[in-house]
């Protein structure tokens, strides 16, 4: 047998690969390759084996078979230390595997575009996975390599003799890249197959790190924002093209503004303060839906986070930027290079305000997941269904009621209860949210319309319990609500609203949203 130590090389992302290959060689490493890593190694001058050296087994079954093999799974999981276990390598003529670089197939970029199920099965790696648990297991004595930019660091262990210290730390991370790689597969298997995730007996989460955060709420807390490659496009995959990195609440509330203006019309604009929208609007252009917003609550928009269901022009920036304004964040699905130039040079702003540039989201369920401790709560996202509506009075709201009414429908969903919003066919005009009581976010929201309350539409996320809010709405000139309806006292509810001419809708849908 070689008294060389081995290096098993079989990697799909290539890159770096040959450089550190070259490194191991150079240190006396005898390299052990497959497929298209051990092309590329051979191609750039080096000496390599192929597996079937090592096997005697040519590749089987269309490569589905390569490295799952006692010769190479014995070299791997060998601890050359162990008497017995030298005893039985040298007995079987295993030669022990000392670093082991493996990364796997695409399955996540596969599943990402347009595929076949075969396509999808075809990219299950399972020779990867089995080499990389078999180096993590025996990390005192094999150095596993999943992430290219650990090479550098590799090969200073090897010169230092510090395997100790580093085969640790490999070891789980490659244990966190197998266990993302089966949760990636076994979520999208489970929704093509069975089609609920909430109906299975576990569900195993798999996130990858898009950027790390100063704190998180509050500085006393880490965080980070994670993506995940089946939950569709959303802020995780933005593209920041302007500002300071962004913290924990930027991403928070930029999530809210960008899901509410995705469930408004075409044209509109939507700003957030704190979790909630203190502005929304559609106008004529964006620049006009910008002032519209802002003028709901201008006091809070200032420092908030505006979004645009569609490309930022000239105009809408030198709105956003007019004397007496600050934003955050702007996140839009694109901006004007002259736009961009407008921000960047507004006198005071700096690289405080960030800009985002993001697709809008594709509005389909996913897992909506909030910690608690010992565990956690996960649920469906909240997806209006989209259910007709049923006009419950006997006065009918008018096509102008009608359209202010789905407006104000639209944005309540995305206040936190108990949730009301006041507004017409155009705009938000006031808002009461997170209060204990409904008849509160009613007085609320009806205090910040002010005098543009008379002949407005009010929209409630869940059932009113008492007729109460419907005297209160009346009262200051409220024309029509909406509302899911549901509530005991239904009849009662109706009965005030006809009582006082005010005409109402009832979705039977309720968005909560705590």
């Amino acid at each position: 047998m070689s008294s060389h130590p081995r290096a098993l090389l079989s990697v799909t992302d290539k890159t770096g690969i040959v450089d550190f290959a070259k490194q191991l060689s150079a240190r006396g490493f005898e390299l052990i390759s497959t497929g298209g890593t051990a092309k590329a190694l051979r191609d750039a001058g080096l000496s390599v084996m192929d597996v079937s050296e090592v096997t005697g087994f040519p590749e089987m079954l269309d490569g589905r078979v390569k490295t799952l093999h006692p010769l190479v799974h014995g070299g791997i999981l060998g601890i050359p230390s162990n008497p017995a276990h030298k005893a039985a390598m040298d007995e079987a003529g295993i030669q022990p595997i000392s670093v082991v670089v493996v990364n796997l197939y695409r399955f996540e970029e596969t599943v990402a575009k347009p595929h076949t199920m075969e396509e999808a099965i075809e990219s299950i790696d399972i020779g990867g996975p089995a080499m990389i648990r078999a180096a993590a297991k025996n990390h005192d004595s094999v150095l596993i390599v999943v992430d290219p930019t650990d090479y550098d660091r590799v090969i200073a262990s090897l010169d230092a003799q510090s395997q100790a210290e580093l085969g640790p730390k490999l070891a789980a991370k490659a244990f966190r890249h197998t266990a993302y790689y089966d949760s990636t597969i076994s979520n999208y298997l489970t929704q093509k197959f069975e089609g609920d995730l909430l109906e299975t007996e576990t569900i195993s989460f798999g996130f990858r790190k898009v950027q790390g955060f100063r704190y998180g709420e509050n500085p006393h807390q880490k965080g980070a924002l994670y993506s995940n490659s089946l939950n569709g496009v959303g802020l995780p995959q933005a593209e920041q093209l302007w500002g300071k990195e962004l913290s924990y609440n930027n991403i928070t509330d930029a999530n809210g503004a960008w899901e509410l203006v995705a469930d408004m019309p075409a044209g509109a604009c939507a700003i957030i303060k704190h979790a909630n929208p203190c502005g929304a609007a559609v106008g004529s252009n964006f620049g006009d839906s910008y002032r519209l917003a802002r003028e709901a609550d201008p006091i809070s928009a200032f420092g908030g986070i505006a979004a645009f269901n569609g490309r930022v022009d000239r105009a809408t920036a030198e709105a956003m930027t007019e004397k007496g304004n600050f934003l955050e964040i702007v996140i839009a699905e694109g901006f004007d290079d002259d736009a961009l130039e407008i921000f960047k040079n507004r006198a005071g702003w700096g690289q405080d305000v960030r800009l985002l540039s993001a697709k809008l989201p594709v509005k389909q369920s996913y897992l909506s997941i909030k910690g608690i401790r010992g565990g956690a709560v996960i649920q469906q996202s909240d997806e209006d269904p989209g259910h007709e509506w049923t006009v419950a009075t006997e006065l009918k709201p008018t096509e102008a009621q009608m359209r202010a009414l789905k407006l104000q429908w639209a944005i309540v969903q995305h206040v936190k209860s108990n949730a009301i919003v006041v507004g017409n066919e155009h705009r938000l005009l006031g808002v009461g949210a997170g209060q204990m009581n409904r008849v509160q976010s009613v007085r609320l929201a009806i205090a910040q319309a002010g005098e543009l309350v008379k002949g407005a539409v009010l929209a409630s996320d869940a059932f009113f319990p008492f007729p109460d809010s419907i005297e209160t709405a009346a009262a200051h000139g409220i024309a029509a609500i909406v509302q899911p309806g549901g509530s005991k006292k239904d009849s009662d509810v109706i009965a005030k609203a006809n009582e006082l001419g005010i005409a109402m809708c009832l979705t039977g849908i309720r968005h909560f949203n705590h």
